[in-house]
């Protein structure tokens, strides 16, 4: 790395103590780093509201709103949620590095802080950060809104152009608890529901799941979306429920399981037992007899 790649690299330090902020200042500026400083987490909030920095040291206890309820605030900013929080504290109890894992930190440090340490965490930390940084770019350059929620709906990263999209849009409604975290769940359970179709950003685009890439982070893209494809007397006529209908009406389309799969939202498993009871509703053995019963439904 050169040092004026080092000199790029931001730090932001919230804590409280004039040792601590001392002490890091003079490491980090010596690493060749650009320090800002917060005495405590509104300040750190309103610090990020104007520029980005590219690691945090984060003090868990100080006045005001602590480090963990600090970490929580900053993570729901999808302009921050790669940039690594390390926790520095003097509490070694395991309930609270896991609160600070929890709260999103990446890392925990004990006080008295060790500096060679930290400093030796923060370069592994910044460069895990822009691996995953470059890769979202480059999802990004390649047309991809891709993001990621966890099971409360809220947003862990997003490619830029997602987040510029989500921005535009009405997140608040789209990504409320109860709609997105109701579609979460039958995503998890593969227990689909004409009730919890995906949701949708506006008319123009909605949401698609993609895979889970953890136990509580689920990769969502957003995609154009078709519009209703199947109309009420459409599914009413031959039946079925709204989400046997859309699966149906794709189906007649010529869409593959793995196609519907995508484009609704749900497990290619799911759809497989969709099309079961729609060939026993429909009296049918096979998706080709289906799709005849369809399109000629459509025609009346």
């Amino acid at each position: 790395m050169t040092d004026d790649a080092k000199r790029s690299d931001i730090a932001l330090v919230v804590d409280d103590s004039p040792e601590t902020l001392r002490l890091l200042t003079d490491a980090l500026d010596s690493a060749g780093m650009t320090v800002m400083v917060a005495l405590d987490g509104n300040s750190a909030l309103r610090v990020v509201d104007k520029i980005t920095p590219d690691i945090i040291l984060l003090d868990a206890v100080m006045p005001g709103i602590d480090g963990f309820e600090t970490c929580r605030r900053l993570k729901q900013d999808a302009g921050l949620s790669h940039v690594p929080v390390i926790f520095m504290t003097g509490l070694a109890e395991t309930e609270h590095i896991v609160r600070g894992l929890e709260a999103g930190g990446v890392d925990y440090v004990t006080k008295p802080i060790v500096i060679e340490e930290m400093l030796a965490r923060i370069r592994v930390h910044l460069a895990n950060a822009r691996l995953a940084q470059s890769a979202r770019m480059a999802l990004d350059a390649s047309g991809r809104f891709l993001f990621a929620v966890n099971r409360d709906g809220e947003i862990v990263w997003a490619t830029p152009q997602a987040q510029k999209l989500l921005s535009t849009t009405a997140p608040a409604q789209t990504l409320s608890p109860g709609s997105l975290q109701d579609w979460l769940q039958v995503i998890e359970t593969g227990i689909a529901d004409a009730k919890t179709p995906p949701p949708s950003l506006n008319d123009q685009f909605r949401l698609q799941f993609i895979a889970k890439l953890g136990p509580n982070e689920f990769l969502l893209r957003i995609a154009k979306d078709s519009g209703p494809v199947t109309p009420a007397q459409f599914s009413k006529e031959l039946g079925l429920t709204a989400r046997e209908g859309e699966v149906l009406s794709w189906l007649s389309k010529g869409k593959s399981n793995r196609d519907i799969a995508e484009i609704l939202g749900l497990s290619p498993r799911t759809v497989d037992k969709h099309l079961e009871q729609i060939y026993a509703k429909l009296g049918v053995e096979n998706r080709t007899a289906a799709a005849a019963i369809a399109v000629q439904a459509s025609r009346k």
